[in-house]
């Protein structure tokens, strides 16, 4: 027998809404680390302290103008000052707030103890990345924006993790307290994971300190929550918590992979090996700036194709990109990439778009300008 298609219409909004009542929320996520969870219940401790004192207050007020109100009859009482009322309005807001500080100072030197650390990890932010450096491990990499640019020009549909997601996450270790040390490079960013509780601006020339704990494995995401420059928005943080076995094999993979760039320094590389690695540390560091095709978005960012820069002497050319160019958005990547890279990019800067040198830089010859000025 068919239903009546009212019921059914009926049925499936219902059915709809009680989805969309669902997947919609307002409060915020007790998180993946102790930390967040004490958050959390302290959120929500004050949250029903002040419904109560809400419930107490207006249903005062609403009992008064409903009981007292001028039809039936009342006459305003004509009084000045009550000592005891005063008293008791002074007392009780104290012991409401001692009662909501007791909970918020316990939650508050918890989050604020980042001794007895087991990893530590310094966090540097860049326009725009995020740098992570395993302090005494010989670990370090930059974390980039690894959604398509296809994607942010809507040329291809959006996926599920559009904007958070990098090419290099930071892994960690569940079950060990790690310190975060944060700091900027060159203008203030804020490193932010809402699962773990973590929110710390990173600050040129300061170092703040913050720490977490990871319960489970998997993958906590967040973003820059300062306003960093024209790409503040493409610049997530992605944190994968691993098991404890499974982080020290990763971490080992990535020492052996330290290893193997420093060997390729060594290397006699050809041009055409070069211009293929530059092709990808170009698409990654440089584009967001100088664009997919090097032509730039004067006047904060110059063109490169065709450019005195990508066409002139190749020593000013690699100058350029080794010190940055103060009072310019144009940074200084000598400590950012690897000597491998920077001559990749450069020889392959030299060689796109047109431009046609010819001729390339080295991975010899930007260790050399690095030991000339060290």
């Amino acid at each position: 027998m068919m239903r009546h298609p009212r019921v059914w219409m009926c049925t499936s909004l219902w059915l709809l809404i009680g989805q969309a009542q669902a997947a919609w929320t307002v409060n915020m996520q007790p998180g993946a680390t102790e930390v967040s969870r004490s958050v959390f219940d302290l959120h929500m401790t004050i949250f029903w302290i002040c419904v109560v004192i809400g419930v107490l207050v207006f249903g005062a007020m609403f009992w008064s103008m409903l009981i007292h109100r001028r039809s039936t009859g009342q006459q305003p009482a004509h009084f000045h000052e009550n000592t005891r009322v005063e008293i008791l309005w002074t007392v009780v807001p104290l012991l409401i707030l001692i009662v909501m500080a007791v909970p918020a100072t316990r939650t508050l030197i918890h989050i604020y103890d980042p001794t007895e650390s087991e990893l530590d990890v310094q966090i540097t932010g860049y326009q725009w990345k995020w740098h992570y450096k395993y302090l005494g491990q010989d670990v370090e990499f930059f974390s980039n924006l690894a959604t398509p640019r296809e994607q942010i020009h809507n040329q291809q549909a959006k996926d599920e993790h559009y904007l958070l997601e990098v090419d290099e996450p930071l892994v960690l270790p569940v079950g060990t307290k790690v310190r975060f040390l944060i700091t900027g490079a060159d203008v203030i960013h804020s490193w932010w994971v809402p699962a773990l509780a973590v929110k710390k601006d990173a600050i040129p020339g300061f170092i703040n300190e913050s720490w977490t704990r990871i319960d489970a494995p998997g993958i906590y995401r967040g973003q820059c929550t300062e306003l960093c420059g024209k790409d503040h928005g493409f610049m997530p943080v992605v944190v994968e918590a691993k098991s404890k076995e499974d982080f020290d094999a990763w971490l080992g993979t990535k020492k052996a992979e330290a290893a193997k760039v420093k060997e390729l320094t060594a290397k006699d590389w050809t041009l055409e090996e070069l211009v293929a690695r530059g092709d990808k540390v170009y698409h990654t560091t440089c584009a967001a700036c100088h664009q997919p095709e090097g032509q730039g978005l004067p006047p904060m960012f110059p063109a490169l194709k065709g450019s005195k820069i990508a066409t002139g002497p190749i020593e000013a050319h690699l100058s350029i990109v080794f010190h940055g160019k103060p009072g310019t958005a144009m940074a200084a990547f000598g400590k950012q990439l690897s000597e491998v890279d920077i001559a990749a990019v450069v020889t392959y800067e030299r060689n796109a778009w047109g431009n046609a040198k010819g001729d390339m830089v080295t991975p010899k010859d930007v260790l050399a300008l690095k030991q000339s000025e060290e």
